[in-house]
Formats: C-alpha cells, sequence, structure tokens
C-alpha cells in the first residue's frame, strides 16, 4: 500500500496540478482503497479469530482464547469472593431468615393484643354493669329506687290485685301495646327503668290514676305494670335486662 500511494504521488508530479473532477476521482479511489483494506482486516481477524489490537500490534494470535485481565495479575480478590449459592452456608441462611419472620409475627402478635386489651372495659366498668338488688327488703305492695348505669331502677312488689288488675287491661286501647306477661318474669315482681319516655324526668311512684307512677312534668300515667296510661309519653316505661338469682331472692339488673 505504501508502495501504490508512493506511485500516485510521483504520478501527480509528473502531471502536475489537476481539475477539481480529477481531485474528485482521486478521493473517489482513496477511499475505495481504504474499504477494500478495512474488508482485509476484518476477513483476518475471523480467520485467525483475534481482536483488532492483534492485528494493529503486528503479533501473531493464537488459537486459544484470549481472557483480558485488565492490565492485572492479582488473582487473590477473585479467590476471596464467597461463590453464590454455597451450599456450606444455606442452611445457616434459612435457619436466619426463618428466625427472624418468627419474632415478626410474635411481635405483630402482642401489639395487637395489647390494642385490643385497651379497647376492653376495666374491672371498676364492669361492676357498674351489674346491680344485685336483695329482694327480702322490699315489702308487698312497695317500690324501691335503684341506681343502675346512671339511671334510676324501679323495683315494685306488686299485690294480687295489683297483677290481677294489669293482667285484666286490654292491649288494644294502650298506646305502645304489651301484655303484663310481656314484661315481667314472675308476675310479683315488675323492674322497669324509671326515666319518663316523654322527656327523660323520674316519675313518682304509687301516684296517678293508675296507681302507679305519675310524672308531674307534663302529666304522663303509668299503670302497675309501667304502661302508658294517659299524658303524652309515647311509649311504655324501659324494662331493663334482669334475671332471678340465688333461688329468687335476689335479681340481677344488667
Amino acid at each position: 500500500e505504501a508502495g501504490r500511494e508512493a506511485g500516485r504521488q510521483a504520478e501527480r508530479c509528473v502531471r502536475g496540478p489537476v481539475s477539481s473532477g480529477g481531485r474528485r476521482e482521486e478521493k473517489k479511489g482513496r477511499m475505495l482503497s481504504q474499504m477494500r483494506v478495512a474488508r482485509r482486516a476484518v476477513a483476518a481477524q475471523r480467520a485467525l479469530g483475534v481482536g483488532p489490537s492483534a492485528l494493529v500490534s503486528g503479533s501473531r494470535a493464537s488459537s486459544s482464547k484470549v481472557v483480558d485481565t485488565l492490565g492485572s495479575y492479582d488473582k487473590n480478590f477473585e479467590e476471596s469472593v464467597p461463590k453464590t449459592g454455597d451450599k456450606d452456608k444455606r442452611e445457616f441462611t434459612y435457619l436466619a431468615l426463618g428466625g427472624a419472620r418468627f419474632l415478626y409475627a410474635s411481635a405483630a402478635r402482642l401489639a395487637l393484643m395489647k390494642f385490643v386489651s385497651t379497647m376492653s372495659a376495666s374491672s371498676d366498668v364492669l361492676a357498674l354493669a351489674s346491680l344485685e338488688v336483695d329482694l327480702a327488703k322490699i315489702p308487698e305492695g312497695t317500690s324501691s329506687v335503684v341506681k343502675w348505669r346512671g339511671k334510676p331502677v324501679f323495683v315494685r312488689n306488686r299485690t294480687a290485685a295489683e297483677i290481677k288488675d294489669a293482667e285484666s287491661v286490654d292491649t288494644s286501647s294502650l298506646r305502645d301495646p304489651q301484655t303484663d306477661s310481656e314484661r315481667v318474669l314472675n308476675p310479683q315482681w315488675l323492674v322497669a327503668v324509671g326515666v319518663c319516655t316523654h322527656l327523660g324526668c323520674v316519675p313518682i311512684a304509687n301516684a296517678g290514676e293508675y296507681h302507679g307512677w305519675f310524672c308531674p312534668c307534663h302529666g304522663s300515667h303509668y299503670d302497675v305494670s309501667g304502661r302508658i296510661r294517659k299524658g303524652p309519653a309515647p311509649l311504655n316505661l324501659e324494662v331493663p335486662p334482669y334475671k332471678f338469682i340465688e333461688g329468687d331472692t335476689k335479681i340481677l339488673v344488667g
């Protein structure tokens, strides 16, 4: 190639200056020559199986695979790096992961139990939720007022005449129809919340036209079964949840 280029230069010197058309032809010829040289170099690389650097340096490539060491001959780092997925360390890895997940689950369980325990009622609140009433202290024909959850509760020991009168009432004539048996567990005892269903006043016992309770605020009359019979109150006196305990000698309200 060097000889050819020297020959071209000598020819130009002999011919003298060339025209612009001649320069284009000369440039085109040089480009074609460079392309031919590049094709020969690529063919040589494929035949020898080496990179371009080996051809430029002029060294003869061997058929063995060329390993790029990046200019370093220190192999200690490669030996110290642990292999991926070492079988000798799998058991420890599984144990560590399983133990961590168990600890996380235990901590979440304890946190949930603490949160739920804060929502439950305390012992003093539970003590106020129910109330025991000794029935032996209430004479026949009288009423007793006890406090349950901040509200008055009427407990009445009814006579046989009062029971008969309460059971004989025609429920179709009542504003809030209820039979006497629907409001009591034992016909002798009536338990009702002592709050007027009109505006929340406390009625007076053994008063009114029906000898049950009378609310002086707006004139509501209740019978011995706690049912509204006259006045503006829309509903009967509320019956709280209760049950008899200790052989019907006490009641547990709540």
